[in-house]
């Protein structure tokens, strides 16, 4: 190898390796300007478009915020107590579900096997009484504790003033950024970032789209369905469909040890396998072709290694992190292959 390339190299991995620590020490601190930077670069098209359209950027810029704080007040206000009374209602009935699952052991085993479940009633109670009370105190904080609401809002107001600066000058931000970038390896790099840019793009905008409906699928369908649980059970697999086949699959078993809980009969389980079913569909043939089309063309296997690699090293930001830097490698791995393929293979 030669003495010039070497340098490079070395200087690179020693980049990468400054990166990634300054990652890890300032990873609740990044999380927060990551979520700026998520938020400016999702609806930057917008902005964009409303640019071109003659419409002044930070008035389009300042509606959208607003908007955004509206939609995200009035879920909060409207979700948080639907979820508090479903956990109520569910929690209320736990010992009634205790025994029935007693009943059942006793019947499979013909009476052979008894079993006291009183102690692990009212510890289960307990644990549901102590969710319901966590969701609940969401709303109370508002009132019984100033502090963690002016946190909460801090770091809000914090999220939305990085965005608005990231989305006011990002023409200039990408350009500073060419003007970094070595004279000859510019246009190399700009066609690469572009390219990156647009696989990103079709990703985490079409996925956000893909995880927002399929949490309002499975609501309304576990709902229509009958189960108690409907909106967190809803919410929680909506969007954890962010990690492929975790949430269909945490979903379901949820959903359907809470029906069996709730009912404990066959012909409730077969509604919430039909809603799984039909969320599934409209995901693979409607949703998926149309919100993400062909991104990055991750495999599941590498998108769930991803995530959890990231969760595991920093936290919330690795998680965020996750699929932007899986998107940069694999679009760099694609150009390695085509370019070995041209030189190696063309003979």
């Amino acid at each position: 190898m030669p003495v010039g390339t070497e340098r490079r190299a070395l200087y690179a991995a020693a980049v990468l390796l400054a990166v990634v620590a300054v990652v890890y020490v300032l990873a609740p601190v990044i999380t927060l300007f990551l979520l700026a930077a998520f938020l400016a670069y999702i609806v930057n098209p917008l902005v964009s478009y409303a640019e071109r359209a003659k419409v002044p950027r930070a008035a389009t810029i300042l509606l959208l915020l607003l908007f955004l704080v509206v939609v995200l007040a009035a879920l909060g206000f409207a979700l948080v107590p639907m979820a508090q009374k479903e956990f109520a209602t569910f929690s209320a009935h736990v010992p009634d579900y205790v025994d029935w699952v007693q009943g059942q052991i006793l019947r499979a085993t013909h009476g052979r096997y008894t079993l006291d479940l009183h102690e692990l009633k009212q510890r289960f109670l307990q644990q549901w009484q102590s969710v319901g009370t966590d969701v609940g105190r969401v709303v109370s904080l508002a009132t019984d504790s100033g502090l963690h609401i002016l946190s909460w809002l801090a770091r809000l107001m914090l999220i939305l003033v990085v965005t608005f600066y990231l989305l006011r000058d990002w023409e200039d931000i990408l350009e500073t950024a060419r003007e970094l970038v070595p004279g000859r390896y510019r246009a190399r790099v700009t066609a690469f970032a572009a390219e990156v840019d647009v696989q990103l793009g079709k990703l985490l905008r079409g996925q956000l789209s893909v995880m927002i409906a399929l949490a309002i699928i499975y609501t309304i369908g576990l709902a229509l369905a009958g189960l108690d649980l409907a909106l967190p059970i809803g919410v929680m697999t909506g969007f954890l469909s962010y990690i492929p086949y975790l949430g269909f699959f945490t979903g379901l078993l949820t959903a359907s040890l809470a029906v069996l809980l709730q009912y404990h009969d066959l012909m409730h389980l077969v509604r919430v396998f039909a809603v799984f079913g039909f969320a599934e569909i409209m995901e693979s043939m409607v949703l998926g072709p149309r919100l993400v089309g062909r991104s990055i063309g991750l495999h599941p296997v590498v998108v769930i290694f991803a995530v959890l690699t990231g969760a595991r090293l920093f936290g919330f930001a690795g998680i965020l992190l996750a699929l932007p830097v899986s998107a940069v490698l694999m679009v760099w791995l694609e150009r390695v292959h085509a370019r070995y393929r041209r030189g190696a293979w063309s003979e």
